[in-house]
C-alpha cells in the first residue's frame, strides 16, 4: 500500500471510524452487502476492510453459517474493528491485498470497499483475488468516481478548501483516481476476470450539521495527514474554513450531500 494510505495511526483510525465512515462509507456498505447477497456465497473474503464498515453490514446480511474473513494492511484499523462488540464470528487477518495469505480456491466471494484505488499494483491485487476465488466465484468492489465531478460531496468541498490553504492540488487530498472504465476492464481482463459489469451509482452523504461534516472530512480523512505534514497548528483553522464552506453550500443543518462511485463485479471464469 502507499505511504499515504499507511499514514493512518491509531488516533486516525478512531476518527475515521467515528466520523468519516458514517458520512461516506455506510451507504455503500449497505449497497455492496445487498449486491453480495445476490451471489449466494458460501464464504466471504473482504480486503482493505478498514474499521469494518462493510464487515458489519455483511454480518447482518449473511447467516452465521457463512464465514467472513476480513483483512487490512493497517493494523490500527483492524484493532479498531475488532474492538466492536458483535463481530466475534469474523476472522480478522493483517494482510496485503497484493499478497494474500490464503490457499488457492478458498472463497466464493472477494469484496472490497474503496480500497482498490490505493493498491500500487492493481493487476497484482486482482490476480490475488482471482487466485483465492473458486472457479465461478465473484469479485465485487467499489471505487470512487471523479471527485471533481462531485460538487455536493462534503469531502470534495473540504479538499478544495484545504488545498487552497496549503497551496496544493485538491486531488492530492482525496483517494487516487481509478474510475476510467476501459482501464478497469483491461486490468481485470489481464487476470481471470472476463465477465465484468460496472455500475455507476450515487449515494447520500449526510450529516447532522456543517460542523459535524467538517470534523468528519478534515479530522477523519487523508486531509488531516496533509495538514499535519505542512503545519499541525492549522488543523482547527482548516476545520473552521471547511465548516463555513459547507454552510455556504448546504446551510448549517442538516448536510444533505451526495457522492458517486463505481460498483464493479467480475466473475472468475
Amino acid at each position: 500500500m502507499s505511504d499515504t494510505a499507511g499514514a493512518f495511526k491509531a488516533t486516525y483510525a478512531e476518527l475515521y471510524d467515528r466520523h468519516l465512515a458514517p458520512l461516506l462509507f455506510a451507504p455503500y456498505a449497505r449497497l455492496l452487502s445487498e449486491r453480495a447477497r445476490t451471489h449466494g456465497p458460501r464464504d466471504i473474503l473482504e480486503t482493505a476492510a478498514g474499521t469494518g464498515c462493510l464487515t458489519r453490514e455483511l454480518m447482518q446480511t449473511f447467516p452465521a453459517g457463512v464465514p467472513i474473513t476480513a483483512t487490512d494492511l493497517n493494523q490500527p484499523m483492524i484493532d479498531r474493528a475488532k474492538a466492536r462488540a458483535g463481530l466475534e464470528r469474523v476472522t480478522w487477518r493483517h494482510a496485503d491485498a497484493m499478497r494474500l495469505p490464503f490457499p488457492d480456491d478458498s472463497f466464493d466471494l472477494v469484496v472490497c470497499q474503496f480500497g482498490v484505488m490505493f493498491f500500487p499494483d492493481k493487476r497484482a491485487s486482482f490476480g490475488e483475488a482471482a487466485r483465492v476465488l473458486r472457479h465461478g466465484g465473484t469479485f465485487l468492489f467499489a471505487v470512487w468516481d471523479d471527485w471533481s465531478e462531485m460538487p455536493d460531496a462534503p469531502l470534495a468541498i473540504a479538499a478544495d478548501v484545504v488545498a487552497e490553504m496549503l497551496g496544493c492540488d485538491p486531488r492530492s487530498l482525496v483517494s487516487p483516481p481509478y474510475h476510467h472504465e476501459p482501464t478497469i476492464r483491461a486490468d481485470l481482463g489481464a487476470t481471470a476476470f472476463q465477465r465484468v459489469n460496472i455500475e455507476r451509482v450515487t449515494q447520500p452523504a449526510s450529516a447532522a450539521s456543517a460542523r459535524e461534516a467538517a470534523i468528519a472530512t478534515v479530522h477523519g480523512s487523508l486531509i488531516r495527514t496533509a495538514i499535519e505534514a505542512a503545519d499541525a497548528a492549522r488543523l482547527d483553522e482548516a476545520t473552521d474554513a471547511v465548516e463555513w464552506a459547507l454552510v455556504a453550500r448546504f446551510g448549517k443543518a442538516p448536510i444533505d450531500g451526495a457522492t458517486k462511485a463505481l460498483i464493479v463485479t467480475g466473475q472468475n471464469l
